[in-house]
């Protein structure tokens, strides 16, 4: 029997097995499989807040075929969970049960593959996306600037800053199911509301396509440079912290309900509501998730007993507390 942070490859031979109290069985044999599976991988190095627990398993694989191939001999009980570049995420402290996928290199390009079209990996960056958009002078993209996460995870909550979202310039997107089968979704069928989709749990977007229209590249780099430096002047873009904290309430701006309930700069352990901007939490260097997510949870109540107004968490929190 193995131990934690022990990796695997193919050549292992039948299915691993790893000697933690409360880890999930052995998922799948690798014969086969070329990426790598690690037992209780630590995951706070792959998120900006920089806490939580180890994932019983990470996968990650070495291309689509072989995602598909791990997914298809995957027991359909076990849990799937995507990560991206974990901005928009709490990984509570007792760690993330059954499997999460990380998607590599493979994953992360971004062609033109149409006019005004770009066909994106699941693992690419909005900076990426929106830059290669601006290269080529395909106008519409620049605010995927100003989202700090890759396209699986912004095409599944359908993120959006500076008046624009996901919604607007998605054509389609490449789905891996729990199952190993792949499907591909437009717009219309994910959808698409507020800071969520109707992507099915456990699924993995793989790539997606967006489109925009013709634009002059360098009008299409002023608009991303005017983006980033809003968000360097508005946002505590230097510290620990996890992206925007609560959705906008129908009517109201979140950061001026946590603002008018006194909350700017509250702390809880190593936790704090940056004053900067007071959508954010940011760790000071002590935190543990469950300071960050306790934290927030009293936000809401004072925000509540203030305003009347419920907050509804953005970041997404995950794993056991």
């Amino acid at each position: 029997m193995n131990q934690p942070g022990d990796t695997y490859h193919s050549d292992d031979g039948s299915a691993p097995t790893c000697a933690v109290e409360g880890a999930v069985a052995a998922p799948v044999p690798l014969d086969g499989i070329r990426g790598k599976l690690t037992c209780k991988a630590p995951l706070a190095p792959y998120t900006w807040f920089k806490t939580g627990g180890p994932a019983d398993w990470l996968f990650e694989p070495a291309d689509m075929d072989d995602l598909k191939a791990f997914l298809e001999r995957l027991d359909g009980e076990i849990p799937v969970m995507a990560l991206g570049l974990g901005s928009n995420m709490i990984v509570r402290d007792g760690g993330v049960p059954g499997v999460v996928v990380r998607l590599g290199k493979a994953f992360a390009g971004v062609q033109h593959t149409g006019e005004m079209e770009l066909t994106c990996g699941g693992g690419a960056s909005g900076i990426l996306v929106a830059s290669t958009a601006r290269d080529l002078g395909i106008a519409g993209l620049e605010f995927l600037r100003g989202i700090p996460g890759t396209v699986g995870g912004f095409v599944r909550m359908n993120g959006g800053a500076y008046g624009r979202e996901v919604a607007d310039v998605l054509l389609d997107c490449a789905v891996i199911l729990h199952d190993g089968s792949f499907i591909t979704l437009n717009a219309e069928e994910l959808d698409y509301s507020y800071r969520h989709s109707a992507l099915p749990e456990g699924a993995i977007v793989v790539s997606a396509r967006f489109r925009g229209h013709p634009g002059e590249p360098g009008a299409i780099g002023a608009e991303m440079d005017r983006i980033a430096a809003a968000r360097e002047a508005s946002q505590p873009l230097r510290t620990k912290t996890g992206g925007s904290t609560f959705k906008n309430p129908e009517g109201h701006k979140a950061w001026e309900l946590v603002d008018r309930a006194g909350c700017r700069g509250l702390t809880l352990g190593g936790a704090q509501v940056s004053e900067k901007h007071t959508n954010f939490l940011i760790n000071t260097g002590t935190a543990t998730s469950a300071d960050i997510e306790g934290l927030g949870e009293l936000v809401r109540d004072r925000v509540y007993a203030q305003t009347g107004v419920s907050l509804e968490w953005e970041i997404q929190r995950v794993g056991r507390p």
